[in-house]
């Protein structure tokens, strides 16, 4: 019969750097809860819960869905990129009469000129790039009243670098009364909740939606949600999606559907456009 070897007791140099290898991995432990911390601190706060919609009291137009585009009217006095391929261009380097442009208009319409500056972008951008869309600044406008109120919603200010003063986050889209229910799919990086998607800036996109149409408008090399140029871009290029015609009936109603699979939306939207349109008629022969 062999005897069984006693374990023996660890010397001082094993002690000393199993003692080595503890700190090592303290010190690791503490880093990696660090960048977690630094993660949350930099992702927006989800909002409370709440039923309320910028335009809870916009009227439907007397529209059926199909029958009719909002009257024409395109951005006046500016004029686009000149046939070159969209190229992000910083805020300082906006097409020339542009803040002209949305000066104007805004004392007609109502609408803030920072604002304007964005929608009016967005559709110079596109009648450049992809001419046969035609999607205007005010179907554009329309929507972000809706979404938003230009980014406004919830008390937040529209600076002039574009951004709300505070992040413009929708309810958690969690299956409830009248909401679809989407699974997270961005880590709560853009709308601050891991458990559902929430939709996210001005022109409202769900992370999911913005993944795949996020541009930057200002050169800045980051497409923000929050950035409302490079939100009503990713919105215009959302809606000329497929080659549709959004200055056609048909093309029109298939956009804003594609936005929102709401007819009551999309009629809201129909006469906040149409409206825009008719009144900077004065602008344009101004």
């Amino acid at each position: 019969m062999h005897a069984v070897d006693a374990p023996r007791q660890p010397g001082r140099p094993a002690l000393a750097v199993l003692g080595r290898l503890l700190i090592v991995v303290a010190v690791l432990g503490s880093a990696a809860g660090g960048v977690w911390l630094v993660a949350r601190a930099a992702a927006p706060e989800a909002s409370p819960t709440t039923t309320d919609i910028p335009a809870l009291q916009v009227e439907a137009a007397d529209v059926e869905p199909g029958s009719a585009a909002p009257v024409a009217n395109t951005v006046a006095g500016a004029q686009g990129p000149g046939g070159r391929a969209p190229q992000p261009q910083p805020q300082r380097q906006r097409p020339t009469g542009l803040a002209d442009w949305a000066q104007r208009t805004s004392a007609v319409i109502g609408v803030p000129a920072r604002a304007l500056v964005a929608y009016g972008n967005a559709e110079l951008v596109l009648r450049d790039v992809q001419p046969g869309c035609r999607v205007s600044w005010a179907t554009l406008a329309g929507i972000g009243r809706i979404e938003s109120d230009h980014g406004r919603y919830g008390g937040a200010v529209l600076g002039e670098d574009g951004t709300p003063s505070k992040p413009i986050i929708g309810v958690p889209l969690n299956g409830s009364s009248g909401v679809r229910s989407i699974s997270d799919t961005d880590g709560g990086r853009l709308d601050g909740d891991a458990v559902h998607d929430r939709a996210v800036g001005p022109m409202q996109f769900i992370p999911g939606t913005w993944a795949r149409w996020g541009s930057d408008a200002t050169g800045d090399g980051l497409a923000d949600p929050q950035q409302i140029d490079d939100a009503a871009l990713s919105a215009a290029r959302y809606l000329c999606a497929g080659g549709r015609d959004m200055a056609s009936a048909d093309g029109w109603w298939a956009g804003i559907l594609s936005y929102n699979n709401s007819v009551e939306y999309a009629q809201k939207v129909f006469g906040l456009a149409d409206g825009y349109a008719r009144q900077a008629r004065a602008v344009t022969s101004g």
